[in-house]
């Protein structure tokens, strides 16, 4: 059964990680490399099992949990830059949805970017510039655009660029895959606890 508190918390702490490692690129120019190449893993993953698959597991995923705990928990302790970025793709992500040419083209450049990264790796340069032009061309142009906010060095670079498209494909990967899990903006706000309890658990397993 794909709808559980624990397959959505997954998708959450996908979401949260992907954005909580654009936040490390713009402001401190560098990142954890396991925990970008599962974040861009997920993305990769076009058919899988089960949400574990997509991301390795929670191990794959420490990054995001730790990062979802505190934005589920007291309000003085919650990023607010996190939170919107995180709140822009979820709406962004529904203007997707009602866009099957676009889904259609997006599917056709992760397909392109998996095939590379079966013969290279899945950080290498050629992989991360197809899904970075892949979200550029697409989910870019929907509007209102995602503005990273961060160092003006690091924000300039084009390899951070490109790495910061990436990463927020891969968050809308992660919110495509919460709502198959049954997840939506109201049973966010009402099921908080039960959500925070599943986030814990999976902690707890790694």
């Amino acid at each position: 059964m794909i709808k559980t508190y624990r397959n959505q918390a997954l998708a959450l702490a996908g979401l949260a990680q992907a954005v909580h490692l654009v936040q490390q690129i713009a402001k401190r120019g560098h990142v954890d490399r396991e925990a970008m190449a599962s974040s861009i893993a997920s993305v990769l993953k076009i058919d899988a099992d089960t949400v574990d698959d997509i991301y390795g597991g929670p191990e794959g995923l420490r990054d995001g949990l730790l990062k979802l705990l505190q934005q589920l928990g007291a309000r003085q302790h919650i990023d607010p830059e996190h939170a919107r970025y995180c709140a822009m793709l979820v709406f962004l992500q529904g203007k997707f949805a009602q866009q099957p040419k676009m889904q259609q083209q997006v599917r056709e450049g992760v397909a392109h970017a998996a095939d590379k990264a079966r013969q290279t790796s899945i950080l290498d340069d050629e992989v991360l510039e197809t899904l970075a032009n892949t979200y550029q061309q697409t989910l870019s142009t929907l509007g209102p655009k995602v503005i990273v906010s961060g160092e003006r060095m690091y924000l300039s670079d084009p390899d951070n660029a490109i790495k910061i498209r990436a990463l927020l494909l891969a968050g809308i990967r992660s919110v495509v895959l919460w709502k198959q899990c049954g997840g939506a903006r109201w049973k966010f706000l009402f099921n908080r606890r039960r959500l925070q309890q599943a986030t814990q658990a999976l902690l707890d397993s790694i």
